[in-house]
């Protein structure tokens, strides 16, 4: 039974010793293998939308069989954390169903969404974790920040401040996650939404930085922070501190496990398998408020592809018919900056995320690598999902837009340098916070395709 969370850290050094290379054969690989292949776990690659709900609950089985037999790896003490199945059922019957984000006017509640749910998705806007220049930081989160549309923010990662590198777990560690904080802040209070909730501290690597933000003056209680899981069903002690911190303190723990597609559980239905698993886990081992969806293509990165999105869909609509609870997903596109083909896999991705049952986080533009991402595809991002609630969309007709979208996009995968587009600074007017000319042209021409594709807007 668990009373606290010191004894999960109990677990971590008296569980079973393992080598890394004996725990990804034997803990994930293989039993993965079995799963699948035991609970007939396939996909339609034609259907980034999986549409039988037989195979969506066998797939949350499998899921629940591999959290309970292989339980998790702490990669710092060598040591499996273990659970058994009451354990986890009551890890996910004490997950929030909803939850305050920010205060005030600015106050929104994340809540547990139903497959094709007649609630509009939260918007949540941002590049998490892209490496962003501090010249641009400020422009960047008030670009998103000021569309009327969009319910809460992130930001990307501060790897320079004042010329000087911000080294992992150095003193420069405090000071940036702290700089970022404090313009986070300005930042909304520039835009008028001061209490708008956040998912921040993207440039606290370890816990010494998320704890130097602890503080409402940085991170208040009413925003989040991240909890990671390492590929796969991996934890540290650095994480670990990051949860506990947070049990008194009371700020929203956000778990991310970003399982990786064709990586060790396999193709889509074996990375769904291991992401079920990792949210069953990390209700406990990250103490998780919510989580955040992450796959992550092996050779393509971005979300927007066919097996990722497959295992979006698929892990939303499991949880929602199986334990339901908050999923955050994300959006992180091949593309970048005044391309088409951004707004392409934004509308597919969105699409997807919303009819499964997820709320809509991003946008992490060009896979999150350069700060090429703007409000404008955090605008359309929300902007397809409300118009996939209010017109009441089914998984069908998901299916058929998607379909269209990716055969207007999926050539970018086999570009050599990918899509990248262009910095924030050359698609928006400095001054101005708006987007330039050209690429506002691109976002209504798009906008006007997929109205004809059958999706309406207001």
């Amino acid at each position: 039974m668990i009373h606290s969370y010191l004894d999960i850290l109990d677990r971590s050094k008296t569980g079973q010793l393992v080598e890394k290379s004996d725990w990804d054969m034997d803990f994930v690989v293989l039993p993965v293998r079995q799963l699948v292949k035991k609970y007939r776990l396939g996909w339609d690659k034609r259907h980034a939308i999986p549409e039988d709900n037989d195979l969506i609950d066998r797939l949350f089985q499998a899921g629940l069989e591999l959290a309970v037999s292989s339980g998790i790896y702490c990669v710092t003490t060598r040591r499996v954390i273990t659970f058994n199945e009451e354990e986890l059922l009551e890890g996910m019957r004490r997950i929030p169903q909803s939850l305050q984000m920010g205060e005030g006017e600015d106050m929104r509640w994340l809540y547990a969404r139903k497959i094709m749910d007649e609630h509009l998705p939260l918007v949540w806007a941002g590049n998490p974790g892209a490496p962003t220049p501090e010249e641009l930081f400020m422009p960047c989160v008030m670009s998103w920040m000021q569309e009327p549309i969009v319910d809460l923010a992130t930001c990307g990662s501060i790897t320079q401040v004042d010329g000087r590198v911000v080294e992992t777990g150095s003193p420069m560690e405090v000071y940036a996650a702290r700089w970022e904080l404090r313009h986070l802040r300005d930042a909304l209070r520039r835009v008028g939404r001061p209490g708008m909730g956040l998912l921040a501290g993207q440039s606290a690597v370890t816990e010494l930085g998320d704890l130097a933000i602890s503080h409402p003056d940085y991170l208040r209680p009413v925003d989040s922070h991240l909890v990671a899981l390492f590929n796969e069903l991996i934890i540290d002690q650095i994480n670990m501190s990051r949860a506990l911190n947070s049990v008194e303190y009371g700020m929203r723990n956000a778990s991310l496990a970003a399982v990786m597609v064709g990586g060790l559980g396999g193709d889509a239905p074996g990375a769904a398998v291991v992401q079920v698993a990792s949210f069953i886990l990390a209700n406990w081992v990250c103490r998780a408020d919510y989580h955040l969806l992450h796959p992550i293509h092996i050779r393509h990165v971005a979300t927007s592809t066919r097996g990722c999105m497959w295992v979006q869909s698929a892990v939303e609509q499991a949880f929602a018919r199986n334990a339901p609870c908050i999923i955050v997903s994300d959006i992180y596109p091949k593309s970048g900056a005044l391309t088409r083909e951004l707004l392409y896999e934004v509308a597919a991705n969105a699409i997807v995320i919303t009819v499964s049952g997820g709320h809509l986080e991003g946008v992490g533009s060009a896979d999150g690598l350069y700060p090429n991402g703007t409000g404008l595809e955090a605008r359309w991002m929300g902007e397809v999902g409300h118009a996939v609630t209010r017109q009441c969309l089914t998984l069908n007709q998901a299916n058929q837009i998607v379909t269209d979208l990716l055969s207007r996009y999926e050539h970018v995968f086999k570009m050599r340098n990918g899509n990248p587009g262009v910095r924030f600074d050359k698609a928006y007017d400095m001054k101005t916070l708006q987007p330039v000319p050209a690429w506002q042209q691109l976002y209504e021409e798009v906008k006007t395709e997929v109205r004809d594709m059958g999706l309406t807007f207001l």
